[in-house]
């Protein structure tokens, strides 16, 4: 193996560009060249000081500093880098915080959903943390319209069907109840080990308790309460740390933990 030369996904993944999963997707799909030439075979190597990557003609620029950074995505706010109906945008609310760059977010927050998200130009870091095989659980405080008994409390612990599969089981907690025009209504503090689309809102629904609001207040081991929406902040090395484990580290990260061990 030449030295300097690396896997031409990986460079995409470091760059920013693209997770290494996304990466090979365009490079089956021929929407990549080095030097001019379309590269199709998945295990071509460059040298990302000499060689020259484009995706979809647009050259690919070299690699930032790694940055992972923990976002209060406000209501209202789209979960997206761009958005066809020109909604606000998380890009917007970094600009706002006075960071720009190429970052995009690792998963997802509904529209209407607020709390933490996380941010960052680390594509491995951004496939290990969201690949469901690692299991990182959320928390979010979910306000329902009335108050659930113990048995639909414990349903939603055991797991529930949605569109015809059951949720792994939850860790559910009653935290209070508060009253509203509607009448009283529930704060559900609820963990999930999984990540399906819109999947505390469905299993509100399940138990006939639809959701009034919704926000995340934890990923993993990452929380912080006085982080305001619209607010962001750089994730210490110790969450970074914790989040895609020893065991498990993107290579990127464990490449930085050995350099700064010597």
């Amino acid at each position: 193996m030449e030295p300097g030369r690396i896997r031409l996904n990986k460079h995409l993944s470091q760059t920013g560009t693209a997770s290494r999963r996304t990466a090979d997707e365009l490079i089956r799909q021929g929407r990549v060249t080095v030097n001019g030439r379309v590269v199709t075979e998945l295990g071509t190597r460059i040298d990302p000081a000499t060689d020259q990557v484009k995706v979809d003609a647009r050259r690919v620029r070299t690699a930032d500093a790694r940055r992972y950074l923990l976002l209060n995505k406000p209501r209202g706010v789209v979960s997206t880098r761009s958005d066809p109906q020109r909604r606000t945008t998380i890009v917007d609310v970094l600009a706002r915080a006075g960071i720009t760059g190429y970052f995009y977010p690792v998963g997802r927050l509904d529209f209407d959903t607020e709390g933490l998200l996380l941010v960052t130009n680390d594509g491995e870091f951004a496939e290990v943390v969201a690949h469901p095989r690692h299991g990182v659980e959320r928390t979010y405080e979910a306000q329902v319209a009335g108050v659930p008994d113990t048995r639909d409390l414990d349903r939603l612990r055991r797991g529930v069907l949605i569109d015809g599969r059951r949720t792994r089981p939850a860790d559910v907690r009653l935290l209070r109840v508060v009253r509203t025009r509607q009448g009283d209504e529930a704060v559900l503090s609820i963990t999930i080990h999984e990540g399906r689309n819109r999947q505390v809102r469905h299993m509100c629904d399940a138990i006939a308790h639809p959701v009034e609001r919704l926000r995340r207040t934890r990923i993993g081991p990452v929380e912080d309460r006085r982080l305001r929406p619209g607010q962001v902040r750089d994730l210490r090395p110790q969450e970074v740390r914790a989040l895609v484990g020893e065991d498990r580290a993107a290579p990127s990260t464990r490449r930085r933990r050995r350099t700064s061990a010597v």
